[in-house]
Parts: structure tokens; sequence; C-alpha cells
């Protein structure tokens, strides 16, 4: 986080770390209860919760779908650029 912390730092460095798992359902029960307590009492990580639940699901909607030859060849020259 940058900024200003707020009085909640140590526990939301906890909650981040575990904050992918839990929207994944990958997290035991108790793991679950502390971090739904958390967001209960902590406006910004109820936010990056919100935010990053909504860009997952839109990631799971978005179908896969191949890169034009062109453009893959232009990131590739790019990205050689960029390592010089």
């Amino acid at each position: 986080m940058t900024g200003t912390p707020h009085p909640h730092d140590e526990r939301c460095l906890e909650f981040f770390k575990k904050l992918s798992e839990y929207i994944d359902e990958e997290l035991d029960e108790e793991s679950c209860r502390k971090i739904e307590k958390h967001v209960e009492d902590c406006a910004p990580c109820q936010a990056c919760l919100e935010t990053l639940k909504a860009t997952t699901g839109l990631c799971r909607r978005l179908k896969e779908k191949p890169v034009p030859a062109e453009l893959s060849d232009r990131l590739k020259k790019m990205a050689r650029e960029l390592a010089i």
C-alpha cells in the first residue's frame, strides 16, 4: 500500500496474502471467517475485495482469443528493444 497507512496495516497485509485463495474458495472455514470479519471492519480492504471479485469475474467470463500475428510480432520487437 502506498500513501498514508491506515490503522490496520498489519492485519491488512495478512488479508492481502490470502485474498486470492479466499476468492477462489481455497481456504478453510476459520480463515474465511477471519477475512470476512476483517472486511467488515476495514473499508479499504472491503473496497479492494469487491474490486478484485469484480475483476476476477470479468476475467473468467472472457473467452481466450488468439493475438493477431502482426500485433504479436510488434510486441516481441518492443520487448527486445526494451531489454537492450
